[in-house]
């Protein structure tokens, strides 16, 4: 009984080189992991969002929502249109994050359920997109650079809060009533308009005293406290892209859907694309000849380019071959120079020289055209082979 031992040939890799040439990878994925990992953890504790009061991190407004509630203000947080004007009423004080992700009914919706609410509605940095639909009246100018500014104005809250830090959106409005504090450039990043009752709608053209690391200077708390403490209950509107209300019925079409940049995305990707194929497909340098590993008959050589010229229909290429090949041979026999070989006016009185009484076309022969069909081929390889016999036998 004999054993047959599995033996791995030339081509097949050890587990060494396997390794060798997997580790690199593995590092990378384990490198991604452990950075997954460690993100994931690090955003697991009280990290939510900009602008949300659950999140403690320098761009969340946990520290004033915990000053809100020292005061006896109740604070929860929505993300829906239906939870926002359910929410409104004269004792609240509804805060919408970033208005202009608001569409057209939306704002429609929102306007609607706070007009005549009683309460105050607060919007952060409401640009051309939603300031127009959620306060007629009212429009955006250009934005400024938020810094320390004074109120310059009658409000007393503004007054009372004194210098703060803030700018962005600028507005410009025809609304009786309204103030304007914190001018840049003489337009107001702070405007208060007046509503129903005792309701009000104020525009804060940047956010920035609301994040976590900017309440601690100059007049930020203050002044934040004062625009969101007015009422007992304060509801945090943090818009959702992904609520229902957001789309006309439910419904929406397939290029509803699709991002607004992917025109220039999918140009960068094409560019992308062209890039890479120039880099894979430029040259690196002439061709390097490289010996065969295996030995390779010479008539199997001959056949297997005599088929890729025949399925190519090359007869001219065959035809240059073996006239070229013949030359060659023709030139070492009749002592002609290898560099001469293949000039017509070296070799040709060589050739006749020894074959004075030859019948045969020898220009034609050695240096015509190709032949049109594969019968002319064939006819053109005998007579190359019979000239090649009679000028060994001379």
């Amino acid at each position: 009984m004999t054993a047959t031992t599995a033996r791995s040939t030339s081509d097949s890799p050890t587990t060494r080189q396997v390794w060798t040439r997997t580790r690199g990878l593995l590092l990378g994925l384990l490198i991604v992991l452990a950075a997954g990992v460690a993100i994931a953890a690090a955003r697991s504790g009280d990290q939510h969002g900009r602008l949300d009061p659950r999140s403690a991190d320098p761009y969340g407004s946990r520290a004033v929502a915990e000053l809100l509630k020292d005061r006896g203000i109740d604070s929860r947080v929505v993300t829906n249109l239906d939870d926002a004007r359910t929410a409104a009423g004269p004792e609240t004080t509804l805060l919408v994050t970033n208005p202009d992700l608001l569409t057209a009914r939306q704002q429609k919706e929102f306007r609607a359920a706070t007009q005549r609410s009683g309460g105050r509605t607060v919007l952060l940095s409401a640009g051309a997109p939603s300031v127009s639909g959620l306060v007629p009246g009212v429009r955006s100018a250009a934005r400024s650079d938020v810094a320390s500014r004074s109120p310059q104005c009658s409000m007393p809250a503004a007054r009372r809060a004194g210098d703060a830090d803030i700018g962005g959106v600028r507005y410009t409005a025809e609304v009786p009533g309204r103030q304007a504090c914190y001018p840049s450039d003489g337009l107001p990043t702070l405007l208060r308009v007046p509503g129903a009752a005792t309701g009000d709608t104020v525009l804060l053209g940047s956010p920035n005293i609301l994040y976590n690391d900017r309440l601690d200077q100059q007049g930020n708390a203050s002044l934040a406290l004062q625009l969101l403490g007015s009422r007992p209950h304060l509801v945090w509107y943090l818009p959702s892209l992904g609520d229902i209300s957001a789309t006309d019925g439910g419904e929406s079409s397939f290029a509803d859907l699709v991002p607004s940049g992917w025109l220039w995305a999918a140009l960068q990707l094409a560019l992308a694309a062209v890039l890479a194929a120039i880099w894979r497909g430029r040259r690196m340098g002439a061709v390097v000849s490289e010996r065969l590993p295996v030995a390779v008959r010479a008539s199997e050589t001959t056949e297997g380019r005599a088929r890729l010229y025949r399925k190519a229909n090359a007869r001219d290429r065959a035809a240059s071959a073996m006239r070229s090949a013949t030359r060659a041979r023709l030139a070492l026999l009749l002592g002609v120079p290898a560099s001469r070989a293949h000039a017509d006016e070296s070799l040709l009185p060589s050739v006749s020289a020894h074959l004075p009484t030859t019948g045969r076309d020898l220009p034609s022969l050695l240096f015509g055209t190709a032949p049109s069909d594969d019968a002319g081929l064939i006819r053109l390889a005998d007579d190359l082979d019979a000239l090649e016999r009679e000028v060994r036998a001379s």
